[in-house]
């Protein structure tokens, strides 16, 4: 049997792709560029790739191809009418980055909550040394305690957040996007009632219809003056242009994200004119990134190869 990774770029340094190795001949590529995608799939009985996009462009061409790994959550990159139209299996992996990216959500928060981006400047400046008091607090920061905590998709990651958020003493609530998730720990909210009642907003959601273009300048305008706004979902559920513009005029007080539309970042990006760190942090879709996230996730990819094998369904998108 053989199988190609595609992309393995996106999965890093420290993880071991040998762990593929006991199902056949294991052919590993940093980087696919769509003219090498038919030459590298063609003769191959998996792929596992995290981003290339895979259609009957190039499908077509692969007639030996039995199962497409994703080595992340989303599916969007592939065709599932083409593949189930030919027999083509597709797994993805679920529940691997969750412990990971509740962290992370709450690495930006601290960040631009107790300011640090200005203490650590204040002290690595010098001027912090034989400063007239034993102590420095000229730009003023907030508790987290009893603070209203609106997430916006309440999903495993979601409900990893609001019971960490629970853990501070805030209020949780949220929103649905889908209309369809309820959760009776937590009071739902319709979106524009979640956003007036928040101090801190965090999205965890998918990109879909629903998500699409979801927070415009109008729902920064609803937004309490003193807000964080946290994006760990998807880039194109905000909208860039008016996130830059609302933090300009101080429609909300901050906000941390580490996705964005267009990955990786574009030149002209509008944040990128937004240089206060008090205001803004962007990561570089890190949050899933930690190294015993991503061996996780290449134990579930293996977890699904072997299921396929058995002639079990796993992970089935």
């Amino acid at each position: 049997m053989k199988i190609v990774i595609l992309d393995a770029n996106t999965l890093g340094n420290g993880v071991d792709l040998t762990v593929f190795e006991e199902f056949g001949e294991v052919y590993i590529y940093g980087f696919t560029p769509e003219e090498k995608v038919i030459d590298r799939i063609k003769d191959v009985d998996i792929i596992i790739t995290n981003k290339v996009i895979l259609n009957e462009s190039n499908l077509k061409y692969a007639d030996k191809i039995k199962l497409i790994c994703l080595t992340a959550t989303g599916t969007n990159n592939v065709d599932k009418d083409y593949t189930k139209k030919n027999n083509i299996k597709v797994t993805n992996v679920v529940g691997y980055s969750t412990e990971n990216v509740a962290q992370h959500t709450f690495s930006l928060l601290f960040y631009l909550l107790e300011k640090l981006a200005y203490y650590d400047e204040y002290v690595k400046k010098g001027r912090y040394i034989n400063d007239s008091a034993f102590k420095h607090f000229e730009v003023q920061y907030h508790e987290l305690y009893n603070k209203t905590w609106g997430i916006i998709g309440l999903g495993a990651i979601g409900k990893r957040v609001a019971s960490i958020a629970e853990a501070f003493g805030c209020n949780v609530i949220y929103n649905s996007t889908s209309g369809k998730n309820f959760n009776k720990e937590y009071q739902h909210y319709y979106l524009d009632e979640l956003l007036c009642k928040s101090d801190i907003i965090s999205i965890h959601a998918p990109y879909n219809q629903q998500t699409d273009n979801l927070i415009t300048y109008k729902e920064f305008q609803l937004m309490k003056k003193t807000a964080i706004l946290l994006n760990l979902g998807r880039g194109k559920i905000i909208n860039e242009n008016d996130l830059a513009n609302a933090l300009e005029k101080e429609e909300i007080m901050a906000a941390g994200i580490d996705v964005l539309e267009h990955e990786p970042m574009k030149a002209d990006n509008p944040l990128l004119k937004i240089k206060d760190s008090t205001k803004l942090i962007i990561t570089p879709h890190i949050a899933w990134a930690g190294i015993e996230t991503r061996n996780r996730c290449l134990e579930e990819v293996k977890k699904n190869i072997k299921a396929f094998l058995q002639g079990i369904d796993r992970n089935l998108v």
